[in-house]
């Protein structure tokens, strides 16, 4: 990017003009006036007065907090990072102030950590999105467990029933399996502080039972 160029905005200016553009798009796709968008903010509890709309769709605003791209993003039935980085609509953009342009697609990923960046901590996220992967393989394996089951008892020929049983200790093993990954992931999240997700009713026995408040010590192990 060659920062001379009095035409190019600062990059404040230019994420602002991201939301702002792409709040515009938006609102006016969905057929809704400045007003409609601003009594859409207020029932959400987080109200944004039509003449603030108008303002920072003009250019005219000086500051976005945060919560209002939030807000706006959830009144447009949109996410916020679409409002920050508009795909498709707005070419190429700033990550951060000085550095060149880049693909306003590559700029999304990395913002949303989809993209790896060398020497970036992305947290519990990976832990997350792998919680994410065990409990619908696990779902899946207990799903198809019951129908290979079911099958079993209604199969009408001995064959049948030996294929329909051997399906279902096959589909019982990856139940077990993906349980069992699942209780350590959780166990493991728990020792660095953090809340595992919440599980479906179908895999509550992933966690082991609390321990009674009046057991002995040595019952708890």
């Amino acid at each position: 990017m060659d920062a001379g160029e009095d035409d190019v905005p600062e990059w404040a200016d230019r994420i602002k003009a991201n939301v702002a553009g792409e709040v515009r798009r938006r609102r006016k796709e969905m057929g809704w006036s400045a007003q409609d968008l601003a009594d859409q903010c207020a029932r959400l509890g987080h109200p944004i007065p039509r003449n603030v709309i108008a303002n920072m769709e003009s250019g005219r605003r000086a500051n976005l907090p945060l919560v209002d791209v939030m807000v706006l993003a959830a009144a447009l039935e949109t996410y916020p990072v679409c409002l920050i980085f508009p795909v498709g609509y707005v070419e190429k953009t700033q990550e951060l102030p000085f550095q060149d342009l880049v693909p306003t697609w590559d700029a999304l990923r990395r913002f949303t950590g989809e993209q790896d960046v060398p020497g970036h901590d992305a947290g519990l996220v990976p832990d997350f999105e792998h919680h994410v992967s065990l409990v619908h393989t696990a779902l899946a394996a207990l799903d198809e467990e019951e129908q290979a089951r079911f099958a079993a008892r209604t199969a009408t020929s001995r064959a049948q029933q030996e294929e329909a049983e051997r399906k279902r200790t096959t589909y019982a093993d990856q139940a077990i399996s993906a349980k069992y990954t699942l209780r350590h992931l959780r166990r493991e999240l728990r020792e660095e502080g953090a809340s595992p997700p919440d599980l479906p009713s179908a895999l509550g026995d992933v966690d082991p039972p609390e321990p009674e408040p009046n057991a002995d010590p040595e019952e708890r192990l």
